[in-house]
């Protein structure tokens, strides 16, 4: 009998790199000091697009919008966002990152820096460009 190459376990693999990613961030200090993951992938969005409503958050990072509001109800209490007004629907509200959230993100984005080195090192810009374009494929599927 012969014995067949073992495929690798895609889904292990990711959910093991997951982990490890997310205990990395959590335990650095001085970083996201009271600020969960989740709030700064919403720091993040609102950075790149400066205002966004609830609905185009929650599209963006693929979430509920009820879970979108959760999350921007305790960074709006913790003065890292704020809501106003659209200039031209009343109806609409809009979040944008205060003083304080432009700070955290900046604070983020370099730790995020230094976390990116570490995970690609030893692999060159093709490998590389192969796993991001791997990644984009998984999250662009219809699962």
């Amino acid at each position: 009998m012969s014995k067949e190459a073992k495929s690798p376990r895609f889904v292990f693999l990711v959910n093991q790199a997951y982990r490890k990613l997310q205990r990395w961030t959590e335990t650095r200090p001085g970083t996201w000091e009271g600020i969960s993951t989740a709030q700064v992938g919403l720091l993040f969005l609102l950075a790149s697009r400066n205002q966004a409503t609830i609905g185009e958050i929650a599209q963006a990072l693929q979430v509920a919008p009820a879970a979108t509001t959760n999350l921007s109800k305790r960074m709006e209490a913790s003065g890292l966002i704020e809501r106003i007004a659209d200039q031209d629907d009343g109806r609409i509200t809009r979040l944008r990152l205060t003083q304080s959230g432009e700070d955290a993100s900046a604070q983020s984005r370099e730790m995020l820096k230094e976390l990116n080195k570490r995970i690609s090192d030893g692999f060159s810009s093709e490998e590389l460009a192969t796993v991001a374009r791997w990644l984009s494929h998984v999250n662009d599927l219809e699962l």
